[in-house]
């Protein structure tokens, strides 16, 4: 690979590990300031960029899934996790309000509400309501298709699962939940893969 630039017998090669950090960024400024070899200066300007952008700090917004519930119509709570620090006290009045907010949804709206300062994603089967929250910067349609895919595998390890499948084997429906999403995040988005896992715990038991 040939050297990028030449000046005063000084060479400057892709490769070179010299050159790192503000050391590298302070060379990069000269160079694109250089006016006697308009390449060295155009490529030093796009070298110079990369680096600042490299170097500096990016924070992206953690975003997770705050908590899970599954509710019938009556209000039954047949299954709630949550990802985040609550008192029970807590838990029962967040249970009450998000009952409340998807059964009394006109059904012609969509299936994601601002719910506090974040939102609630939710689909309904049969008579049970699947709800997420979430951020209010995620993706919805992404969510949507989560708790469809959470559905489409216990259908499957229960053989068309219904609400008495998730009460008398409450353990095995929060097995899933634990290979499907971890510390609020979408862990595994394989079916097959979780089908499989939970098939190696069967055979454990």
């Amino acid at each position: 690979m040939k050297p990028l630039y030449r000046s005063n017998q000084v060479f400057i090669h892709p490769s070179n590990g010299s050159f790192t950090g503000s050391a590298l960024l302070k060379l990069l400024s000269k160079l694109a300031h250089h006016r006697s070899c308009p390449r060295a200066q155009s490529l030093a300007s796009a070298q110079l960029a990369v680096e600042a952008h490299r170097q500096t700090p990016h924070h992206s917004p953690v975003t997770m899934i705050r908590f899970i519930l599954l509710q019938n119509r009556q209000g039954k709570t047949r299954l709630a996790k949550y990802y985040i620090p609550l008192e029970d006290s807590e838990k029962h009045k967040l249970e009450y309000e998000v009952h409340r907010l998807v059964v009394n949804r006109d059904p012609k709206f969509t299936n994601f509400v601002e719910f506090r300062t974040h939102k609630v994603i939710y689909r309904r089967y049969a008579g049970l309501f699947f709800s997420l929250c979430v951020d209010i910067t995620d993706n919805e349609l992404a969510y949507l298709e989560s708790i469809h895919l959470f559905v489409e595998i216990l259908d499957h390890f229960f053989s068309n699962v219904c609400e008495l499948d998730l009460v008398f084997n409450f353990h095995k429906v929060y097995l899933i939940l634990d290979e499907f999403i971890l510390a609020g995040e979408l862990q595994e988005t394989s079916k097959k893969a979780i089908i499989e896992r939970m098939g190696e715990l069967e055979k454990q038991d």
